[in-house]
């Protein structure tokens, strides 16, 4: 049948390609993501990636599966999107000036992911030798993760660790076996498994609440509390001692709860400000749309999103309004 479909799509049958690539579009959609940390630049390399595999399609010579030969064309495509881009350089949220950070963050691109595009991903990509987590590959923490490592290295950790593919077969992906080698690629797999053990916590977090479980509905009920009533010290109880709070696209990063509390008392809630906390889901995290409460009607300000450790807060990343709408939320 895949044989039938290659000679067809070759022949020009759109249709046909279509039929051929499908099964695999959601897993290099999340791949790309992966990749390059923001949703819309996965979406404009995936399109580029598909159109070049149809109008390489003559060129494909069936030696490896159409699977790893799609990860090749889509991994390719991000690799030159990563050496091509320039470093984007952080914005400055609006208003007042912040209080100091803790430091400044280097991966401002970072955007979130609506769970239904990362939703039925464990059986359709992950192979036998795959060391992460469906859950745990997909988290903010991890594509974070992924913007610090060379983009050469992320590739390999991301086709070897997430995916499972083998050594050799990683190395097809990458390139010919003169451009590529098996050592090449597990010399690589070990730089960023260093590099990642480097920025690891010291001792593994306590796991999250189920999704919709009993636990994660009463931090759900407290956070919203305590955001509506605009009570500042009820938020920073639900946070750990050493939890993040960071923004993209502003550069700014705080960790600990008093730096948190003082930016948002100083600018979050500044002149009794309150908001309404509407729940839903990204990158298989606990997320909230936030409303500025402004009289006549809500105004959207930013999405949400937690890093739990048990049933308190280990991050709160802030994201702004713009994309609101990608999770089904008002963007007004």
């Amino acid at each position: 049948m895949t044989a039938d479909l290659i000679d067809l799509a070759r022949a020009g049958d759109g249709e046909a390609f279509r039929q051929l690539v499908g099964p695999y579009e959601r897993e290099l959609r999340a791949h790309c993501y992966r990749m390059l940390g923001s949703v819309q630049d996965a979406e404009d390399a995936m399109q580029d990636a598909l159109l070049t595999a149809w109008q390489g399609l003559g060129g494909f010579e069936g030696r490896a599966s159409v699977r790893t030969w799609l990860y090749r064309v889509t991994t390719t495509r991000c690799l030159n999107v990563r050496r091509s881009a320039r470093r984007r350089q952080g914005t400055m949220p609006p208003g007042p000036t912040p209080p100091e950070p803790t430091r400044l963050g280097e991966v401002t691109w970072l955007e979130p992911c609506p769970d239904d595009l990362l939703a039925g991903l464990p059986d359709a990509e992950s192979g036998p030798e795959a060391r992460y987590e469906a859950r745990e590959a997909i988290s903010l923490a991890f594509i974070t993760a992924m913007q610090r490592l060379p983009p050469r290295q992320r590739a390999v950790l991301i086709l070897r660790d997430v995916l499972g593919f083998a050594a050799s077969e990683a190395a097809r992906v990458l390139g010919t076996p003169e451009e590529v080698t098996v050592e090449s690629v597990t010399s690589a797999l070990k730089r960023a498994r260093a590099t990642l053990r480097h920025h690891a916590a010291a001792s593994p977090e306590p796991p999250p609440p189920a999704p919709e479980s009993a636990r994660e509905k009463q931090l759900v009920e407290r956070l919203t509390r305590a955001y509506e009533a605009g009570d500042v010290d009820g938020i920073i109880a639900l946070f750990t001692d050493d939890a993040w709070l960071t923004m993209p696209p502003a550069p700014l990063e705080y960790q600990g709860r008093d730096p948190i509390a003082r930016f948002l008392t100083q600018i979050a809630f500044r002149d009794g400000r309150t908001y309404r906390l509407v729940p839903t889901r990204a990158n298989g995290q606990l997320a909230f749309g936030a409303y500025l409460r402004e009289p006549g009607s809500p105004q959207a300000n930013s999405l949400l999103v937690l890093t739990l450790s048990g049933d308190r807060i280990q991050a709160m990343t802030r994201f702004t309004s713009s994309v609101l709408p990608r999770f089904g939320l008002p963007p007004a």
